[in-house]
């Protein structure tokens, strides 16, 4: 186990939105490359014929993590297991809250495919090392289906995509296991199999949004529950564009395609593109390499006791 540590960024209080930053997303898991290769095929973009470079994903991997540092970010590395090429995926091992008491909690995944069910054998203990607390949504077959790349805190409340990866049922443990309100939406693009493909919050207020990766009705009702949406098209989703993590008031994306750059200036963003083209062959960006460990109830989540589940 590794830590990569900066000092925190000074505060942007020039800024005229300031105040409208992300409080989380500046402390990050992060699964180091030994071992990422393409050995099955359990999404799109993923071909056993189409192996990744292993220098050069190292290379992207390594200057994403110190892009992070440099942006005054804490990364926490740890080891990939040989076992689990898709470990490197850092986003999909577990959902992280500090609770009240400023316990940290993890709600582990129970992968849909059992090709990654190991992940969380190694995920578990680093985080129990470090003083979290640990549960499941299930486990061994039991319980419902939970991918962290399915979930994001947005407006106090907990914003999680269900279908390809997630189930519903899984919600219901979500919500009642941490305490918050669970909004529910229904993923149906293929391509676009976790939340992390298709949704980003970017300020308290702000997020990017590709309505083609769910139902009419999911697709609608997210909408609305953002204040001041980056539409994305389905063509700009694809990119991976939505898969970039937000360090104060820069975005950390691997494309970004001339209209949503367009945007993100005009609101006062600054840009990092990096290529990390290597990882899209396993069908993953930025956000899915990288979990953050800094949500916290009561600041970020709303905190409802026994929880709640919300559906359109």
């Amino acid at each position: 186990m590794t830590t990569m540590t900066t000092a925190p960024s000074p505060n942007a209080a020039s800024s005229p939105m300031a105040t409208a930053e992300l409080p989380w997303g500046r402390h990050y898991a992060m699964v180091r490359p030994d071992h990422f290769r393409v050995d099955y095929v359990i999404n799109p973009f993923m071909d056993v014929d189409t192996q990744p470079d292993r220098e050069r994903a190292r290379q992207q991997w390594d200057t994403l993590a110190q892009t992070l540092l440099g942006l005054g970010a804490r990364v926490d590395v740890l080891p990939q297991r040989a076992d689990a090429p898709d470990m490197v995926f850092a986003m999909n091992l577990g959902l992280g809250v500090v609770r009240h008491d400023g316990t940290p909690h993890a709600v582990m995944s129970h992968m849909r495919f059992p090709e990654r069910r190991m992940e969380t054998g190694s995920a578990q203990p680093f985080l129990a090392e470090r003083g979290w607390t640990t549960s499941y949504v299930g486990r061994d077959g039991v319980g419902a289906h939970f991918e962290a790349g399915d979930a994001f805190a947005f407006g106090a409340d907990l914003v999680v995509g269900y279908g390809p990866r997630t189930e519903e049922l899984a919600l219901k443990h979500l919500a009642g296991d941490l305490d918050v309100r669970v909004r529910g939406f229904r993923i149906v693009h293929p391509g676009m199999y976790h939340m992390d493909l298709a949704f980003n919050p970017l300020d308290e207020r702000r997020a990017m949004v590709c309505p083609s990766a769910f139902d009419a009705g999911s697709a609608a009702a997210l909408l609305d529950l953002v204040p001041d949406p980056l539409v994305l098209s389905e063509e700009e989703a694809l990119t991976f564009c939505a898969n970039s993590v937000v360090v104060g008031r820069t975005v950390v994306m691997p494309a970004c395609p001339p209209r949503v750059r367009e945007r993100l200036e005009a609101w006062g963003y600054d840009i990092v593109i990096l290529d990390l083209s290597e990882f899209h062959k396993g069908g993953g960006s930025i956000r899915c390499l990288t979990n953050p460990l800094d949500i916290t109830l009561g600041r970020d989540l709303a905190h409802v006791p026994g929880g709640e589940v919300l559906l359109p």
